[in-house]
């Protein structure tokens, strides 16, 4: 289990389950909590952005700026979700993914789960992520 003082978060790690790669089982954190709705893949003007790991970035980069309208910043991520169109092309990209989603996140890693979904309310949407993160006390 690895603590973060700074935070006021604690990633539980059972010690005999493997490690987890790019997201974490679980976190215990303790203070004020923001809810953010379901983020897209487009730009201030409404663009979508073009494939996938260009949503993804574009989607992560909506919610880091949501995160700082309250003060926060993707450190503060406890729980990611994340509802994609097509799983073929989320697995076919894991490598842009990953790197969209350090430029946007950079090394945290929340709690994280990975929904196949038939479609999503804005048709040219290939990806929506709902995000919770908690500020320290």
């Amino acid at each position: 289990m690895q603590h973060d003082n700074a935070s006021g978060r604690r990633v539980l790690e059972p010690a005999a389950w493997p490690r987890p790669r790019g997201y974490a089982n679980g976190i215990l954190a303790d203070g004020p909590t923001i809810f953010l709705a379901g983020q897209v893949g487009w730009d201030a003007e409404g663009r979508f952005a073009e494939g996938l790991p260009a949503q993804i970035g574009q989607a992560l980069a909506n919610i880091a700026t949501l995160l700082a309208e309250a003060g926060a910043g993707p450190q503060h991520l406890t729980r990611l979700t994340w509802f994609i169109v097509d799983l073929a092309a989320y697995r076919a990209n894991l490598p842009a993914i990953g790197s969209a989603y350090r430029a946007a996140i950079g090394r945290h890693y929340p709690a994280m789960s990975v929904i196949g979904v038939s479609a999503l309310v804005e048709p040219d949407a290939l990806v929506e992520i709902e995000a919770t993160a908690v500020l320290a006390r």
